[in-house]
């Protein structure tokens, strides 16, 4: 029997209709390809595959490496599974067939420790998924689909590469083992750099992380410890931002704006 490893931060999704919800989210077509990210003992991947797609899955676990080619041995003899024994955060596109893919969505249950990575790696990557549906902490998703001064860095970080959706909530009963906290199915649809048409990733997110320095100051005085303050002043004024504004009161158009000038 396998049990789920702390270390890993595993915890098996066990409720079927979860599965449908999370593949539902994806819109799954016929020989579509998708990124599945620890597939665990293969619930999600198993419907994935009953959907048609074509399915790319990475799982670090060596002990479940055997137990997956055994169960899903037809579909991967017949190339609809490839199994790939890594860890997602360590490939590269030079070692496997994961990072050269040009059409594809990511539909995983992640580790709720690796969330943001798993994020960040995917949405700035090269090659990313045209979609995004991820099993991640409640408390997460609503912090990214946060609007109305409720903005965080996470929150904007997310939005300028696509559009978060909170697809629906997930009880911690629907695991094995429990986690302490329920989940949520999070859809990032509309995935693209098309935010930086005029403007670096880089500089976009100096000015961002400088902005969200300090949750409590105003947006200028947190931009004041990085940029020159009489340059800031002026340039605030040209992007039509007041002075006593916060971070979380920004719209994406204002960030861009900001950036910008």
């Amino acid at each position: 029997m396998i049990f789920a490893k702390k270390s890993l931060g595993q915890n098996f999704l066990t409720n079927t209709g979860i599965v449908a919800s999370i593949v539902d989210a994806a819109s799954i077509i016929p020989l579509e390809t998708v990124l599945e990210i620890g597939p665990g003992k293969g619930i999600l991947t198993q419907e994935l595959l009953k959907r048609g797609a074509k399915v790319i899955a990475v799982e670090k676990d060596d002990e479940l490496i055997p137990f997956l080619e055994e169960k899903f041995k037809k579909e991967i003899d017949e190339k609809q599974l490839i199994l790939i024994h890594d860890d997602i955060l360590n490939l590269e596109s030079a070692k496997n067939t994961a990072f050269n893919l040009k059409d594809y969505k990511l539909v995983a249950n992640i580790p709720y420790y690796i969330t943001g990575l798993i994020i960040r790696k995917f949405l700035t990557t090269k090659n990313q998924p045209k979609q995004m549906v991820l099993l991640v902490q409640k408390e997460v998703a609503e912090r990214i689909i946060a609007e109305n001064g409720k903005k965080s860095l996470l929150s904007v970080s997310v939005k300028v590469y696509g559009t978060p959706k909170y697809i629906k909530t997930v009880k911690a009963g629907s695991f094995t083992p429990a986690p302490k906290v329920d989940s949520a199915i999070l859809l990032i649809d509309n995935i693209s750099k098309n935010f930086f048409n005029n403007i670096t990733e880089e500089r976009f997110f100096e000015v961002l992380h400088a902005g969200f320095a300090h949750k409590r100051k105003q947006l200028f005085g947190n931009l004041r410890a990085v940029f020159d303050e009489n340059i800031l002043r002026e340039k605030m004024k040209m992007a039509e931002i007041p002075e006593n504004t916060r971070a979380e009161d920004l719209s994406l158009e204002n960030w861009r704006k900001l950036s910008e000038k």
